[in-house]
């Protein structure tokens, strides 16, 4: 009995462990239908975790060319929003498939297929699955002149850390292509896309303040600073005040004698 339980589960190690030192290409998994084999994670999902994306997993990738141009490396950013909350060391992953060019990272690896480095796939490292912000920096160098429309395929899975494929561990799918260009489609710059629901929260701040309580003779300056603006400012309005009204009265009987002697000057006059 032991040794089957064992056999089983050497079988499916999806059940066992997970990916957090990268994923890609073919894969076998025990669905609820059975085992299920797919061709490539980055086009079929990541159907260890759920057998269907979720658009509550923002998968966006920033610095996209409207078209793509011989000879150019390209720099994305990817970066997964949205999903459960990690509560262990292992965050999220990725695994991404471009159809011509080839992609390298710092944070990602290429994937093994039959012992042999393909560079047209990249996923996550054990380290950088360990991100807390679930972000990658991703270089694309496109291919030779003439070979027209390039396709893209990008699985994104956001977990809650536990280290196991789970019910609560969510996942989507970005893909797009880009048409081959010239300078001047070069010169339009470049464009964020992204797949999911857009349903996006800022995140928590870091800082919350000072207490009130533990500022002491700070917070005392801070007061009497706005007590001297405040007296400061009572000053000149009391100021302008008096200059308006305080001497007014003084110049009413002389303004009542010069219209007195205007009219005995129209009288003299006639």
């Amino acid at each position: 009995m032991v040794l089957a339980l064992v056999g089983t589960l050497l079988l499916l190690p999806t059940l066992a462990s997970s990916y957090h030192a990268g994923i890609g290409g073919p894969q076998s998994h025990q669905g609820s239908t059975g085992q299920v084999d797919i061709d490539d994670v980055a086009k079929s999902g990541c159907l260890c975790h759920n057998e269907v994306a979720d658009n509550a997993v923002q998968v966006i990738l920033d610095d996209v060319p409207y078209a793509w141009v011989a000879g150019e490396t390209y720099t994305f950013q990817l970066q997964l929003i949205g999903g459960p909350a990690a509560t262990g060391t292992y965050t999220a992953g990725f695994s991404m498939r471009v159809a011509l060019g080839t992609l390298a990272s710092d944070e990602a690896q290429n994937w093994e297929i039959d012992g042999a480095v393909d560079e047209q796939t990249l996923t996550h490292t054990e380290a950088s699955a360990a991100n807390e912000d679930r972000a990658w920096v991703v270089q694309w160098s496109a291919p030779e002149e003439g070979s027209g429309t390039v396709n893209f395929w990008i699985v994104g899975n956001s977990v809650n850390g536990d280290q196991i494929p789970g019910v609560e561990d969510r996942w989507n799918q970005l893909n797009f292509a880009l048409n081959e260009g010239d300078e001047s489609s070069a010169a339009m710059g470049t464009r964020t896309l992204f797949a999911g629901d857009g349903n996006v929260s800022p995140p928590e701040p870091q800082h919350h303040g000072v207490d009130l309580h533990h500022m002491g003779a700070k917070l005392r300056a801070h007061w009497l600073g706005l007590l001297g603006f405040g007296a400061v400012i009572g000053v000149i309005i009391f100021a302008g005040l008096l200059l308006r009204y305080g001497f007014s009265t003084s110049y009413q009987g002389r303004s009542n004698q010069l219209r007195l002697r205007y009219k005995l000057m129209r009288r003299g006059d006639q």
